[in-house]
């Protein structure tokens, strides 16, 4: 019997289309990038350019009509600059708080000899679908003495489910559980343990939390609008819709002249108060971009 066998298949040359599969994605995702980093772009661009060219639809890749005449009304308020230092101090102790108690509420619920664990867990999560409501919490703050104190930003919201839920997760998937066991031969206790041992190897999941907490504290002004009578508190985010509703106010008792006035500014002002409002915050972000990703995806990944 002849078992020769026939000549070897060519191998596919697959080359070609992977190639093509490659620049498809590279151009797929320049176009993704463009259609989120313009509107951005657009603010800046139209906070140095002329209303009037805004308004017209002329402002496309460049400012038209250069001005900086809407950051200079803007800084003629100076509560602004103590409202970018209260926001700043809000930010900076806010955050943390929220990460001390957010990490390690989480890390207490993902020790599983925690006596009570489900019921705490569901405790937790309760509070996800139904809270107090806006008037009870007032009067709990109010008997409390923290209404319109430094206290009441950054202490009565300081807990985030949400953040608790990613955080318990991160400690569940990614801390093994043979370092407590060989802690626990050396003698290590629970809170060295969580101090030497976890915390050192939670990087990640405390640069991204510490982020989303910054940046809900920087952008916060509805609490600041209801528990907060003293302007020298205000944030920079309350202070500046306090001053957009005051030109607008102007704009529409005005009459005439000063009416347009009034009108050019408001138009002008609306995109510097967007950037003066993010710029700061943004340039934080670089500095934690390196855990962002890995944080957000071992956190969101159930054991």
């Amino acid at each position: 019997m002849n078992t020769a066998a026939g000549p070897a298949p060519k191998p596919v040359n697959n080359r070609s289309s992977d190639v093509l599969l490659e620049v498809a994605l590279y151009v797929f995702a320049v176009l993704f990038l463009i259609v989120l980093m313009y509107p951005l772009y657009f603010i800046v661009i139209a906070s140095f350019s002329d209303p009037s060219a805004v308004a017209n639809g002329r402002v496309w890749l460049y400012p038209q009509g250069f001005t900086l005449d809407g950051y200079k009304e803007l800084f003629k308020h100076d509560n602004i600059w103590t409202g970018y230092g209260n926001t700043i101090l809000y930010t900076v102790v806010g955050t943390a708080i929220g990460l001390i108690v957010n990490i390690s509420a989480a890390y207490a619920l993902s020790r599983k000899d925690l006596v009570g664990r489900k019921f705490l867990s569901l405790f937790f999560i309760f509070t996800m679908f139904f809270s107090g409501g806006l008037i009870p919490t007032f009067l709990t703050i109010r008997d409390f003495h923290l209404y319109d104190t430094f206290l009441v930003m950054v202490l009565p919201f300081s807990v985030v489910v949400y953040d608790i839920i990613v955080a318990r997760t991160f400690f569940q998937s990614s801390i093994p559980g043979d370092l407590w066991e060989a802690a626990q031969i050396d003698g290590c206790g629970n809170i060295r343990y969580f101090i030497s041992v976890v915390l050192p190897l939670s990087k990640a999941i405390i640069s991204v939390l510490g982020l989303w907490i910054a940046v809900g504290y920087w952008n916060s002004y509805f609490n600041a609008l209801i528990y907060l009578k003293n302007p020298d508190l205000h944030p920079l985010q309350l202070i500046l819709r306090n001053i957009l509703i005051t030109n607008q106010m102007q704009t529409a008792l005005g009459s005439g002249e000063a009416a347009q006035i009034a009108m050019r500014l408001a138009n002008m002002m609306r995109y510097s108060v967007i950037i003066i409002a993010t710029v700061p915050i943004m340039c934080v972000y670089p500095f934690v971009q390196k855990y962002f990703n890995q944080g957000v995806m071992i956190g969101a990944v159930k054991e």
